[in-house]
C-alpha cells in the first residue's frame, strides 16, 4: 500500500517537490505503523479547499488542511478492500505558504506539518473534542515532526570540485607544476560531475591562462566564481563558461569569507547579470543561508543560488553544528520554493558532507579544499572516489 500524492495547484509560483513530499509521506505511515493502508494527499489552491470546506464543512473560505476518513467516503466499497482506504487529506499550498512565512520555515516543511495533522485526523484523534484530545493530539504532532526531520532522503547532488588550491601550489613556487588543467581531467575521469575555479583579480591563484584552458579541455561543466568587476566580467564574457558564481572578494582575506551581500550589492550585481544573460550564461550567487538574501537574489534575476556552509562545518560542537544545519536546510527549501536551483559549498569535509549531501533540494556541492589535500596522501583520483562514496552514502 502507499500514499497517492495529487498535485492540483495551477499556480506557477507555487514550486512543489513532490519527490520530497512522497518520501516524507512513505516515512509517515511507516512511523505511524499503517504502512498497509491507502491514503490520497490532494494538494490544492485557495480556491479548491475552499469548495470542499463549503460543502463540507458550510464555512466560506479556504482552510489549511481538511481530513475525509475513508469510514465517511468509502462506504460503498466491499468490507476487505475499505478496511484498506485510510482516506484522503486535501492540502491548500497558498494557505500552507502564508502560514510557513509567518512561522519562518519552509513551505515543505509546514505542507508536511500539515500532512502529519491530517493523518493523525484519520486515526481518530480530534483536537475539537477536548482540550485533554487537543493535548494528546499536538503531543503526537511534535513527536512526529522531529521524526520526520530526522530522515534523510536518497537524493544524490553533483559533485563539482574547485582545483584553485592546485594553482596555490603552484603559484608558491612560481613554476609551471602542478597544473590545475591536468588536475581538472583527472577529477573528472574520477567521476567529479564540475570543474570550479576561482579568477580572483590579484590573481594568486588561478590564472588567466588556466581559464581559457579549462575552457576548451573540461568535458563536464566549468563554473567560474568571481567578483563583479570589470576586468574579470570582460574574460568571463569573452571564455564563455557553462555557468558563473558570483562571490564577494576582499583582497586580504585567505579564502572567501561569508557570501555576497546582494541587497548591499543590488545595482551592481543586477547589472552583471543582464550581461551574462545576454550571452548565455547562467548566474549564480554565493550567498549565506538567510532568507532576505535568497529573495533578492530571485529579484536579481539569478537562476542558481550557492548556499555558504561554512558555519556548519566550522562549528565547535554538535548542538551548534545541527543548529546551522537546520538553517542550510530551511534556506535550501525556501531557494527551491521560490525558483532557485540551490548549490551548496564551502569547508564541507569528509566528515561533514554526507549530512548536506541528502537534503532533497540541493542540485550540486563545489568541494575543493577537502580534496586536495586528501589527495597529498593517497592521490587525486582516489580522494574525489573517497568524496563521492561519502555523497553516495548519504542515502
Amino acid at each position: 500500500m502507499t500514499v497517492h500524492l495529487i498535485n492540483q495547484t495551477t499556480q506557477e509560483r507555487l514550486h512543489i517537490q513532490q519527490k520530497l513530499l512522497q518520501e516524507r509521506c512513505d516515512s509517515l505511515l511507516n512511523l505511524l505503523d499503517i504502512s498497509g493502508h491507502d491514503v490520497s494527499i490532494v494538494l490544492l489552491d485557495d480556491a479548491g479547499i475552499a469548495r470542499y470546506n463549503s460543502k463540507f464543512r458550510h464555512k466560506k473560505g479556504p482552510t489549511n488542511v481538511l481530513s475525509f476518513p475513508a469510514t465517511d467516503l468509502y462506504e460503498e466499497l466491499p468490507k476487505e478492500l475499505a478496511s484498506s482506504q485510510l482516506g484522503d487529506i486535501l492540502i491548500s499550498v497558498e494557505t500552507a505558504r502564508r502560514e510557513a512565512e509567518k512561522k519562518s520555515c519552509s513551505l515543505h516543511q509546514r505542507i508536511s506539518e500539515l500532512i502529519i495533522h491530517g493523518l493523525l485526523h484519520l486515526l481518530g484523534y480530534d483536537h475539537e473534542q477536548s482540550t485533554r484530545e487537543a493535548l494528546i493530539m499536538w503531543e503526537k504532532e511534535q513527536v512526529l515532526i522531529k521524526q520526520l526531520t530526522n530522515s534523510r532522503s536518497k537524493t544524490m547532488p553533483h559533485l563539482a570540485i574547485n582545483v584553485d588550491h592546485v594553482a596555490t601550489v603552484r603559484q608558491a613556487r612560481g613554476t609551471t607544476e602542478p597544473d590545475p588543467v591536468h588536475a581538472a581531467a583527472i577529477c573528472e575521469l574520477a567521476g567529479a560531475e564540475g570543474i570550479v575555479i576561482h579568477l580572483r583579480e590579484d590573481r594568486r591563484h588561478i590564472q588567466d591562462r588556466d581559464v581559457y584552458l579549462l575552457r576548451k579541455t573540461v568535458k563536464t561543466k566549468l563554473n567560474l566564481e568571481m567578483a563583479a568587476a570589470k576586468e574579470i566580467i570582460d574574460i568571463a564574457l569573452d571564455v564563455k563558461p557553462d555557468m558563473i558564481t558570483l562571490v564577494p572578494e576582499k583582497r586580504q582575506e585567505l579564502t572567501t569569507e561569508g557570501g555576497l551581500d546582494v541587497v548591499a550589492n543590488e545595482k551592481k550585481i543586477k547589472k552583471t547579470i543582464n550581461k551574462m544573460s545576454k550571452a548565455g550564461i547562467p548566474v549564480s550567487i554565493f550567498i549565506d543561508p538567510d532568507p532576505t538574501q535568497i529573495k533578492a537574489s530571485l529579484e536579481v534575476g539569478a537562476t542558481f543560488v550557492e548556499l555558504h556552509t561554512g558555519r556548519y562545518c566550522d562549528a565547535r560542537n554538535g548542538e551548534e553544528q545541527n543548529k546551522e544545519f537546520r538553517l542550510i536546510e530551511r534556506s535550501a527549501e525556501l531557494a527551491f520554493e521560490s525558483g532557485l536551483l540551490v548549490n551548496a559549498g564551502h569547508g564541507l569535509d569528509y566528515r561533514t558532507t554526507s549530512q548536506i549531501a541528502a537534503l532533497p533540494t540541493i542540485d550540486e556541492l563545489s568541494i575543493g579544499h577537502a580534496i586536495i589535500t586528501r589527495a597529498v596522501y593517497v592521490g587525486l583520483d582516489q580522494a574525489v572516489r573517497e568524496m563521492r562514496d561519502c555523497i553516495l552514502m548519504a542515502g
